[in-house]
């Protein structure tokens, strides 16, 4: 059963909610986890995880939503999206605040990711001409055949902490817009964000049920994955687990798309302007600590250029601020005390390995009340592909610096990687750009842009272990991921027109 009850008050702490049919739902399962400022370490609120039974509520709500909703018209669906649009908005720096108190990261980085969430929300309000099917008369003769994009049910998402703004975006507009229902389950360490949006969408006048927010653990996502009435899952998240939902939920018979981790390479080339690549190269590995899918992590130094690269990272690397992401700091603190303590082990075995620590972050200053889980910029230079820091996913600010000879050396590196989700390439040699972006076998490419993240229209997505699934993030390929195809094939014989019987296979004449 799901309560309706105000959340209760405990040890100074607030308790959070679900958000189920349009109302606050307290947890009845009596399992919380703690939510954390990672500025100060204090733990600021207790959000419900839920039971399977209470998932299993959750989703029943959502599917009686769902019949109402797939017959809304597209003229109602698209006024509530672009009323959300506005209020989403105007009230854009109150949704950075609660992601910069709950995540860490900046507030001006914050409000960068509402930004580009919204470019979705934008994107979504062109439904009407996005879902649009196509005719074609007298195909065969006095045959017509038509084709029409119809919404899938209920579809599951579960999105990553260190974007509770915009991983969500990727995917709710294009779903509610479809015509589809939606249950997000947030990331337990950030759940506040998705429950500011939830009484955004009321607010905008969507009918209820047809947004739901179901916090939770494993037990909540396994209640998602086997659902037979859940009927789409959307994932972001690290390499294992995508890997575990795609194949759970394909075995259930439900789409999937589900992006996992990455190793993203930044090459520079001789020819390139080192100043602009270092700047950017800074920007890419210690933006959001480093907690971005799309950080760049290993900077492919081609040719003799490295030294020169390397010291002016560094120079500016030394001088960042780490510190309360309120703050005027450059940099915030990790998400978690398990994640600074992950993060700080990766450094003690890169200096083990035998890299040549440049910059140490674990001997940083930091401007915060409390002690917080801060690791500051940190660069290695001489780095092996055989080295932890080269191979893993650190999601850190930690930056890597390999040295090879050539840009053949540079993208057989890159192509031996497991992962294939960004890459960079900083040059002003358009024949070896163009070469670049032919031969380089990742998803997603910037030439002298470091954080390729595509703009909403176009498809957000990797390759090999970057991606579980066929069908990208956002763009078209959302609209097709959160639609199913039917083909109609009409004809109106004349009244006094009969045909004999016939068992061959019907041909077009």
């Amino acid at each position: 059963m799901l309560s309706t009850e105000p959340p209760a008050q405990h040890h100074g702490t607030n308790d959070l909610h679900h958000w189920i049919g349009g109302r606050k739902v307290r947890g009845t399962s009596g399992r919380y986890g703690d939510v954390t400022d990672p500025a100060t370490g204090r733990v600021s609120a207790r959000v419900p995880l839920a039971s399977a039974e209470e998932a299993a509520a959750a989703i029943t709500v959502a599917g009686a939503a769902f019949t109402m909703w797939r017959n809304t018209s597209l003229a109602r669906r698209t006024r509530i999206l672009f009323r959300f649009r506005e209020l989403l908005d105007a009230r854009a720096g109150d949704l950075a605040e609660i992601i910069t108190a709950e995540h860490g990261k900046v507030l001006s980085d914050a409000a960068g990711e509402v930004a580009r969430g919204q470019e979705v929300v934008e994107f979504s309000c062109g439904a009407p001409h996005l879902l649009k099917g196509s005719a074609t008369m007298n195909a065969s003769t006095g045959v017509d055949v038509s084709s029409i994009r119809q919404p899938l049910g209920v579809c599951a998402i579960v999105s990553p902490f260190n974007f509770p703004a915009m991983v969500p975006m990727w995917f709710f507009p294009i779903a509610i817009a479809a015509g589809n229902t939606v249950v997000l389950k947030p990331s337990e360490k950030v759940p506040t964000a998705a429950l500011w949006i939830a009484e955004l969408w009321q607010e905008a006048g969507l009918p209820d049920g047809v947004f739901n927010v179901l916090n939770g653990d494993a037990t909540a996502v396994d209640a998602l994955l086997t659902s037979p009435d859940v009927r789409s899952v959307s994932f972001v998240g690290s390499t294992p687990v995508a890997r575990h939902l795609y194949e759970a939920g394909a075995a259930q018979g439900k789409r999937v798309q589900a992006l996992g981790g990455a190793k993203n390479h930044m090459v520079v080339l001789p020819d390139a302007d080192l100043d602009l690549a270092a700047d950017q190269a800074v920007n890419a590995a210690f933006g959001s600590a480093g907690e971005r899918c799309m950080a760049v992590s290993a900077l492919v130094a081609v040719g003799d250029i490295a030294d020169a690269l390397v010291g002016r990272i560094a120079d500016r690397a030394k001088v960042l601020e780490t510190g309360d992401g309120r703050r005027s700091n450059d940099m915030g603190p990790l998400v978690s005390k398990a994640a600074q303590k992950r993060v700080t082990a990766y450094i003690d075995a890169g200096e083990a390995a035998g890299a040549t620590l440049v910059v140490d972050g674990r001997r940083a200053n930091y401007d915060a009340d409390g002690p917080g889980f801060f690791v500051g910029p940190t660069l290695f230079d001489d780095v092996t592909r055989n080295m932890s820091i080269y191979t893993d996913e650190i999601f850190g600010p930690v930056l890597s610096v390999v040295r090879v000879a050539t840009l053949d050396d540079a993208i057989a590196l890159i192509n031996s990687s497991p992962y294939s989700n960004g890459t960079a390439l900083f040059t002003n040699d358009g024949r070896a750009a163009r070469r670049f972006q032919d031969e380089v076998e990742v998803g997603m490419i910037g030439i002298n842009v470091p954080v390729p993240v595509p703009m909403a229209y176009y498809s957000f997505g990797g390759w090999k272990s970057s991606l579980f699934g066929d069908t990208h993030a956002h763009g078209m390929d959302g609209f097709h991921f959160f639609t199913r195809g039917k083909v109609v094939t009409t004809r109106w014989p004349e009244p006094a027109t009969r045909e004999s019987i016939s068992l061959h296979f019907p041909t077009n004449s």
